[in-house]
């Protein structure tokens, strides 16, 4: 009998607790009912059904190259990224296909430049980076650059979180072809957005003559005008929080050019900062209201939008409903900078345009796959990889699950290759490397490669793993479809792609501490209709790492522990 007065005394605490944020949120012009959307954290609510997938023009294949972060971390300096690059060259890398070379976190100086710009570490990057950079494609290769989409990167160095736009120009100035976006230190737009009274419009320096009322809205879903609590003889418009509608005005200017938005909104002590969007022509303005003190009720803020002589079309917004749809309009916003910034600079110099290849790094902590090919071109699907075999089968055992979002120019992105590190075994580096050619990942070397060429027995034996062709045609294949999990029995996985000209590739990979024998009729996979794969009466197999060939209709070998037998498999009739 107490545990059910104790019961009945909590569930009634928690209605009075939830009807009170209810009302609350009611009488400041926000929908309550939107606002609990925000509880399904990665699941991302903005339609993206009607915008255009990411296109840069860069190759529609995975990267391949390498980063400093799993072998340098923080200690960098423009002599040993050189260096690596020279490597590169050297051990025949650069031939392979391995043409990136990606500077991770802690190449920039703690201080952005007069003009606000970021800049390299004033001591190990003394030559700057743009001059790194001629140094890097004079080697006929590529340079990337790495931030953070957040108030700091993962080592706490200036980030570009509300500078988008500016170290974008930054990057394509110095020649960037690939930048990682990382999600450190990042900041949660609100899906909260106060009452707005009014929208004063004025040319530069002149009084407004425009003003957008809510009585001259368009509303859509559940926005509408309201009284403000606290000022109830005053309206505004109301219930744009959380996706739960739009204001829509049509406007008439008689003259085109640059104007000011003045926008006049209600404060609330209790909230923190608040957001909006105004969209302009399909051009989308962010609107970021900082958290109010109520010395007064009333506050305003101002932004610059062009406007078009004649009709123009404005929308007040927020989308923002949960922590996915925050990361998608941030990811995003960076990815635009970037397409603009080549172009732009190409446009200024006269000269080729340098596509940059956008790595969105957000760890698969916003299923970035199911929106990654709007803002960009790979995407990070687990956290970060080490040179442990544990973690290398967990991040292939997520990012097996995800091969239907992989296409030309989008891509999964497993993290960086650990081949040569820690204390994998040989059998375990040739796994690694065949799993992730199988899975159209990028290929990105995170090895010492200033050592490959020491003449050791494992330097030559991962140089061999790295420069495999046949395993690298598979990766670099123009289909760009991931490995599909067809079967798991016993400890080991079966896994199968389709290839451009017809061709599969399969692969029995033995997750077990003891080697075991496979047993495979081919014939099964011409029912999988993600392969295409045609009926044959006879297939030529050719193993990928001993390079033996055989005819017929199935498979038997053995696969050694943590290890792996691939095969491309061709029909000949």
């Amino acid at each position: 009998m107490t545990f059910l007065i104790i019961l009945i005394t909590i569930i009634s605490v928690l209605l009075v607790v939830f009807l009170t944020w209810f009302f609350s949120m009611a009488a400041e012009g926000k929908c309550p009912l939107c606002a609990l959307k925000r509880l399904s954290f990665s699941k991302l609510t903005i339609n993206t059904r009607e915008v255009e997938d990411y296109e840069n023009y860069v190759s529609n294949l995975p990267i391949m190259g390498w980063s400093s972060w799993n072998t340098l971390r923080n200690h960098i300096s423009e002599d040993s990224i050189y260096e690596t690059a020279k490597s590169i060259c050297d051990s025949g890398l650069a031939e392979a296909g391995y043409k990136y070379v990606n500077i991770d976190d802690c190449w920039q100086s703690s201080l952005r430049d007069e003009g606000g710009h970021l800049q390299g570490n004033l001591e190990s990057f003394p030559s700057g980076m743009a001059a790194l950079c001629r140094k890097i494609n004079s080697l006929g290769l590529k340079m990337g650059i790495y931030s953070s989409n957040g108030t700091m990167t993962c080592e706490d160095m200036p980030a570009s979180l509300g500078n988008e736009e500016l170290d974008a120009r930054t990057f394509a100035s110095w020649g960037v072809e690939y930048v990682k976006y990382d999600y450190c230190h990042n900041e949660v737009i609100s899906g909260s957005t106060p009452i707005i009274e009014y929208i004063d419009i004025s040319k530069k320096g002149e009084r407004a003559e425009i003003r957008l009322r809510p009585d001259h809205a368009k509303f859509s879903g559940k926005a509408k005008a309201v009284k403000c609590s606290d000022l109830p003889s005053k309206q505004g418009i109301g219930f744009l929080n959380h996706g739960a509608g739009s204001a829509l005005y049509t406007l008439d200017v008689p003259s085109g050019g640059e104007y000011v938005f003045t926008v006049h909104y209600y404060k609330n002590y209790y909230h923190k900062k608040q957001y909006m969007q105004i969209v302009v022509n399909g051009n989308v303005h962010e609107v970021f209201f900082p958290k109010g003190l109520a010395f007064t009720h009333d506050a305003t803020v101002q932004l610059t939008a062009r406007l078009n002589a004649g009709d123009n079309f404005i929308k007040l917004c927020n989308p923002v409903a949960t922590k996915a749809d925050s990361a998608y309009i941030q990811y995003k916003k960076m990815g635009d900078a970037l397409k603009s910034a080549s172009a732009e600079w190409a446009a200024h110099k006269g000269a080729k345009e340098k596509p940059i290849t956008y790595s969105i790094c957000e760890w698969g902590f916003n299923k970035p796959w199911l929106w990654g090919r709007k803002a960009g071109n790979m995407w990070r699907t687990t956290m970060d990889i080490t040179p442990h075999w544990s973690r290398i089968v967990s991040i292939y055992n997520k990012n097996i699950k995800l091969f239907k979002y992989s296409s030309p120019a989008h891509v999964n992105d497993p993290d960086m290759l650990e081949v040569g590190n820690g204390k994998l075994s040989l059998e375990e580096n040739k796994s690694h490397f065949t799993l992730w050619c199988m899975m159209a990942a990028p290929l990105v070397l995170g090895n010492d490669l200033r050592k490959l060429s020491d003449g050791t027995k494992k330097s030559g034996a991962i140089l061999k793993i790295l420069t495999n062709k046949s395993l690298i045609l598979i990766d670099q294949d123009s289909l760009v479809k991931s490995a599909k999990l067809i079967k798991r029995k016993s400890g080991i996985d079966t896994i199968a792609r389709p290839l451009t000209n017809g061709d599969i590739a399969i692969c029995f990979f033995n997750k077990t501490g003891k080697r075991k024998p496979i047993e495979f009729d081919l014939y099964s996979l011409t029912e999988e209709k993600y392969l295409h794969f045609a009926k044959s009466h006879n297939y030529e197999i050719h193993e990928l790492w001993s390079d033996e060939r055989d005819y017929g209709s199935s498979i038997k070998a053995n696969v050694e522990k943590h290890g792996v037998k691939v095969y491309r498999v061709t029909p000949k009739d």
